[in-house]
């Protein structure tokens, strides 16, 4: 068994960070963090030596993106939010790098700093500019982030000499660089100048399937789900604007290209069938292993940031180069989601929810019966359904697969020990979110030596969960892999001055 001790050891490697003056987030402001282990908060007495980005901007922003989307799997808006916020801590440390030009701002360099004090600062600021824009109702909370390091917020200074200068100005520069990108930020796309809507569709999206009737077997259909007991809603493609959205990258969502998933064709039924057949059986011998794994990588805070932040701690990673990384990292996976979400419209495949209630009707199948119930024999296929909640968008490719594979190879890239990661991930038993107190039976410890391990995993779990077909794992790492290395190349341009 794992017991509460070697679980804070655990933690403590994870993040680095000594545990014993962590600080915890309320249950009522944010539950998803009420009951994890955080660092201790920076304050004024150690920004010379500790991380700011980590320690109090990480924290308080997760809880702002927890707040826009509960389960922090609309990965299009969470990508968007933490790629700006890392942009900002680049651009605003990029003048006390030998060579480094900023994203969105070109300062002169500044001498080289004796400790962490003046990147501390500067990213701070910086952060806040840009919380601030993108949660301005939160404003209050992001003056009292400022505080809580001896910072005053009402310093508006652009002083490109001092580091709150700088940070101010960096942030600026971000958020209006990106504030009409594509994503539709402002709600205005479109001719929207009343009652605008930030973040909708405008490109006029219309799913060939109703919720009710699939008349095309071959199409995504969105599917009905439950926000609250006696309240559902019809699920929208969610934000299907950002395959227009503009990358940091690359120029051409059109270079990346995913081969038709021909199994998914009713036309070609063999298959069609097969695919079914495979999510069936893969739903009947789903074990807690692969349960913890599917929802950890659901996510993407927990599973793909946190990973970073032990991968930086782990491996020894100044300030500086830990701001490099995230930013990396985020920017991949944020320029993959772009590419990714273009194929997703192009391709508008059907769900494995939709296939097997096609293919089987009301016959009973042996699958996961769902809570507490286990595999079961006589389950009618109308009633089937995922381990995990269907995302709100076409199946294929997987977005899920083609992040992670960002994410790692982006790591591989730029981590001095490559593809070694070593990460250990506790799920105490009855910790599930989908089966709390039923899994997993025991505590298990789900382990990762490799970034590769982490990928493929991370693409595979979207299988086991039942939320995707086999196929669309490798399609979605093959944009992933091509992308992060475009995003390198692009690091590689600022960080020399280019």
């Amino acid at each position: 068994m794992l017991n509460k001790r070697v679980y804070k050891r655990v933690i403590k490697s994870a993040l680095g960070m000594v545990i014993a003056a962590s600080w915890q987030v309320s249950a009522a402001s944010c539950p998803q963090l009420a009951n994890v282990p955080l660092p201790p908060k920076c304050t004024a007495a150690d920004l010379g030596v500790c991380n700011a980005a980590v320690q109090n901007i990480i924290p308080s922003a997760a809880c702002a993106i927890f707040e826009v989307s509960p389960a922090a799997n609309d990965a299009t808006l969470v990508l968007r939010f933490t790629t700006m916020i890392t942009n900002s801590w680049f651009d605003a440390t990029a003048p006390y790098h030998p060579t480094a030009k900023g994203v969105y701002s070109d300062i002169p360099q500044r001498p080289a700093p004796a400790d962490n004090t003046e990147l501390n600062i500067a990213l701070s600021y910086a952060s806040h500019k840009v919380l601030s824009g993108l949660f301005p109702h939160r404003a209050a909370e992001w003056d009292a982030m400022l505080a809580e390091l001896g910072l005053d917020s009402s310093d508006l200074s652009e002083d490109l000499s001092s580091p709150i200068g700088i940070g101010n100005y960096s942030g600026r520069k971000v958020l209006e660089g990106r504030l009409n990108d594509g994503m539709n930020q402002l709600g205005n796309e479109g001719d929207q100048d009343y009652h605008r809507m930030p973040y909708a569709d405008y490109t006029n999206f219309k799913p060939a399937n109703s919720a009710y009737k699939l008349r095309f077997p071959s199409k995504w259909q969105p599917a009905v789900v439950m926000e609250r007991p006696g309240v559902y809603r019809v699920q929208q493609f969610v934000t299907p604007q950002i395959a227009l959205t503009t990358p940091y990258s690359y120029e051409s969502t059109h270079e990346f290209r995913a081969p038709v998933p021909r199994k998914s064709k009713i036309w070609n039924r063999r298959d069609y069938v097969g695919q079914v057949d495979d999510v069936l059986d893969t739903s009947a011998n789903l074990t807690d292993e692969q349960k913890m794994k599917a929802e950890l990588f659901d996510m993407k805070i927990f599973s793909l940031g946190f990973a970073a932040i032990f991968a930086s701690q782990s491996q020894g990673l100044s300030l500086m180069d830990f701001i490099h990384y995230d930013f990396l990292t985020n920017m991949a996976a944020f320029d993959t989601a772009i590419a990714v979400w273009k194929e997703k419209r192009r391709h508008n495949s059907v769900r494995p929810f939709s296939a097997v209630r096609y293919i089987y009707r009301d016959r009973p199948v042996t699958a996961w019966g769902g809570v507490g119930k286990g595999t079961v024999h006589d389950l009618p296929a109308s009633q089937w359904t995922s381990y995990l909640p269907v995302a709100d968008h076409p199946e294929y490719p997987s977005a899920s697969a083609s992040f992670c594979a960002a994410h790692a190879e982006t790591s591989r890239l730029f981590l001095p020990q490559g593809d070694s990661l070593d990460y250990s991930v506790p799920a105490f038993a009855g910790s599930s979110q989908i089966e709390p107190g039923i899994t997993p039976q025991a505590d298990l410890m789900l382990h990762f030596p490799t970034w590769t391990d982490f990928e493929d995993d991370c693409g595979n779990s979207r299988v086991w969960a039942g939320v995707h077909f086999a196929d669309s794992v490798p399609a979605g790492q093959n944009i992933g892999h091509q992308i992060a290395n475009r995003a390198y190349q692009f690091y590689l341009t600022k960080v020399a001055g280019e």
